[in-house]
This record gives structure tokens, C-alpha cells and sequence, in this order.
């Protein structure tokens, strides 16, 4: 361990150039336990935007750290020049390297390979929560990395399960890679008025615009919620491939006019756009390549006391943790029988937008994922040979 009295902490992956999301980094960094690093790419490509993303630093706490890399845009193949490691790490001096890619990924590899050589604990998170096919050579990555990694945190519980699966026998935990910023996403004070909502009901979606986000069912819900008198509005903030044919979608299910189509809405408007719905909805629907991992939306939501309701898909239970909340996927009469509920009784829907705000305190800030991860990083250091312990913090 360094001679300081906080630890030295470098993270590594490419989802820190964009610099909302290093919020958590922040929270860590401020809690004065440790000194935060990070090696990101600079020349991170959007390949949904086709444009490059330069890293940003918008907190001077974080000792930031810029190299190129090949295969730029691609999470599991870009990699960073060997000589380029080496050269943060001799400067930066780490206790621990915390790795955010996946455990079959070139980068996740390299700084294995550091840690192999140095004896410094290696740390890695991934998302991962399909068992896909991969290619010999990405399964040996994905042993090397395992057998090397003194921790990793998956971010869903089918992920932790994965790892298991593959063989890994260390510590696991869960957790989202992100929490949530309780300053940008607090209640509102121009949020709908009961007056409002009675008058007709806000139901809001933020997200892409894809087949696997499930938005038919909320059309169809929505129709079934016309059938019975009740005045309701879909609001539906995000861009994507599909929205053409979810267009035609409305048309044919006979909801068009009580769509409104916000498009693309960035991170830092996010929350205005949020205070306009009485709920939120997160109707994921499990592909064959994708199941939803967390469903981040609902947290932001949820920190804004705004209810949600979501699918069976993936994560979403887990995040939400009250199974009066979830529909089984593609169910439109669940979906609607959950939202009657919210528009006929004014008292539950306040008690669900309640119960959210707590349970994002309890969880889902950034404050108290940086919690999560200082201890876990002394329990590694502390740590005096034998088996690890493997600890799940159950979400309950």
C-alpha cells in the first residue's frame, strides 16, 4: 500500500471520457480515504454517433491520465499501447487498479498482466449478464482475467451468476457501474400537481428508441387505459432505429394522438424532461442477444421521487425491489393494471414515489456505491493469504 494515508486508486475504462459519468469517481475522490486516478482513451469513437468523444475533466480531484487506443469504439477489443500502461502506472503509483471493461476484453487483459507481475490486486467490473459464445481465444482471456482478479463486481445479479459459471471462485459483488447525482436528479419544484394528473396522466419513457425496449406494450397498455376512460398522455423521450415503425405501431393500435414524441433529450436535460411524467416505464423485453442489465433511467427517477414501473426483463426487479411495480415482459394487462392503480389511487402512487427515493439513498448514489468500494478495497489489502470470502449484498 502507498505510504499516504488514503489509498491510490486507479480506475481504466472508456466509459469515463464522457464526464457526467464520473460522478462516482468524484464521490470517492471527495471522500478524502483516497486519491483517484484514471487512464481513458483519447480518441474514444461513439459508434452510434460516428463521432469521436474527447475526454473531458471536469473535476481537478481526479488525476487524469489520456492515451489512444486501437479498435477505438470497441468495448472488448480496443487496447492501449503496453509502454502507455506502464508509463501511468510508474507515475501514478496504484494500490489497486479497478478495470471497467469485461473480463474477456484486450484492456481488461493488459492490466492483468500488471498485476500478475506486480502483485497489485486487480479489480474488474463488467456488465455481461448473457452467456454468449465466444472464441477460443476470448475464453482464455476471460480464465486469465478471472484467475487474476482479486474482485469483481458484476452490475446485475445474473452477471455474478455468469462469473460463477465460468469458474471464478473469488469475491463477487453487485452493484451498477454509476450511482445516481441526487443534485441533478432531485424532486422538482415545478413538478405535475395533482390537479394535473387527474386531468390526464403522464406516462414517460427515456430511452432508445429499439424493438427490445419494449414500447408496443406500452401502447398497448396505454389503449387498454383509453377503453376504460381514463385520460392518459405517453411521453416518449429518445431516438433510434425503430421509431418510424413504433410510428405505425401507434397508428395501428389507435393511440397516435395520445403520443408525444420528445426525441433525442441529452444527459443534462434529463431531468427536466423526467419532472413532466407521473411515471416512468421501462418496458424492456429480452432478445436474443440482449437482455436489459440495469435500466440506469429508473434510478434517476427514482431519486426524483417520479414512481416507475418495470418489466421482468434482465435487472429491472432487482433494481425496482418491490414486485408490485413489475409486469412479466410483453404483458400489456399487467402494465395497464399497475398504471389503473396509479391513476385511480392518488395515496399508492405517492407511497411508490416514496418508497423510490429511499431506496436510491439506501443503494443507488454515488455516495454510497464510493462507500461500498472503499471497503471492499481495504478488505483486499488487509487481506493476509487464504480464500476470499465471497459476500452478495442482497437488495432487499
Amino acid at each position: 500500500m502507498s505510504t499516504s494515508s488514503s489509498l491510490r486508486i486507479l480506475f481504466v475504462s472508456h466509459a469515463y471520457v464522457v464526464g457526467v459519468n464520473q460522478g462516482k469517481l468524484q464521490a470517492i475522490a471527495e471522500t478524502g480515504k483516497a486519491e483517484v486516478g484514471l487512464l481513458a482513451p483519447g480518441n474514444w469513437k461513439s459508434l452510434e454517433w460516428n463521432r469521436l468523444l474527447p475526454l473531458e475533466t471536469p473535476y481537478p480531484k481526479i488525476k487524469t491520465y489520456s492515451a489512444p487506443v486501437l479498435f477505438s469504439g470497441r468495448g472488448g477489443a480496443h487496447i492501449y499501447a503496453p509502454w502507455k500502461i506502464w508509463q501511468v502506472l510508474n507515475d501514478f503509483r496504484p494500490d489497486v487498479v479497478q478495470v471497467e471493461e469485461e473480463v474477456f476484453s484486450l484492456c481488461a487483459l493488459e492490466l492483468a498482466i500488471w498485476s500478475r507481475l506486480t502483485g497489485k490486486p486487480l479489480v474488474v467490473f463488467g456488465w455481461e449478464n448473457m452467456d454468449r459464445h465466444l472464441p477460443p481465444f476470448r475464453r482464455w482471456i476471460r480464465q486469465f482475467v478471472m484467475s487474476t482478479a482479486k474482485l469483481i463486481i458484476a452490475g446485475n445479479r445474473d452477471g455474478a451468476d455468469l462469473l460463477r459459471q465460468w469458474g471464478y471462485t473469488g469475491l463477487v459483488e453487485v452493484m451498477p457501474q454509476m450511482g445516481v447525482d441526487t443534485q441533478l436528479f432531485a424532486p422538482h419544484e415545478h413538478g405535475r400537481s395533482p390537479e394535473q394528473r387527474s386531468k390526464e396522466f403522464h406516462i414517460g419513457f427515456l430511452g432508445r428508441l429499439v424493438p427490445e425496449k419494449g414500447i408496443d406494450t406500452l401502447f398497448a397498455a396505454a389503449r387498454q387505459l383509453q377503453q376504460q376512460g381514463l385520460n392518459c398522455r405517453v411521453i416518449l423521450c429518445g431516438s433510434g432505429s425503430f421509431e418510424e415503425a413504433l410510428r405505425q405501431e401507434a397508428q395501428k393500435q389507435q393511440v397516435a394522438d395520445l403520443v408525444t414524441w420528445q426525441g433525442a433529450v441529452p444527459h443534462s436535460k434529463a431531468a427536466a424532461e423526467i419532472s413532466k411524467f407521473d411515471v416512468l416505464v421501462l418496458p424492456s423485453r429480452t432478445a436474443s442477444t440482449w437482455k436489459e442489465q440495469f435500466g440506469h433511467v429508473l434510478i434517476e427517477a427514482m431519486a426524483m421521487g417520479v414512481p416507475v414501473i418495470g418489466s421482468s426483463s434482465g435487472e429491472i426487479p432487482n433494481v425496482i425491489g418491490r414486485p408490485d411495480l413489475v409486469f412479466c415482459e410483453g404483458d400489456a394487462s399487467g402494465l395497464a393494471a399497475i398504471l389503473e392503480r396509479m391513476i385511480r389511487q392518488p395515496q399508492w402512487w405517492e407511497e411508490t414515489g416514496r418508497y423510490g427515493m429511499t431506496r436510491v439513498y439506501q443503494y443507488y448514489t454515488h455516495e454510497r456505491i464510493a462507500e461500498r468500494l472503499l471497503s471492499l478495497w481495504q478488505q483486499l489489502l488487509e487481506q493476509k493469504g487464504g480464500a476470499y470470502v465471497t459476500r452478495q449484498e442482497k437488495l432487499t
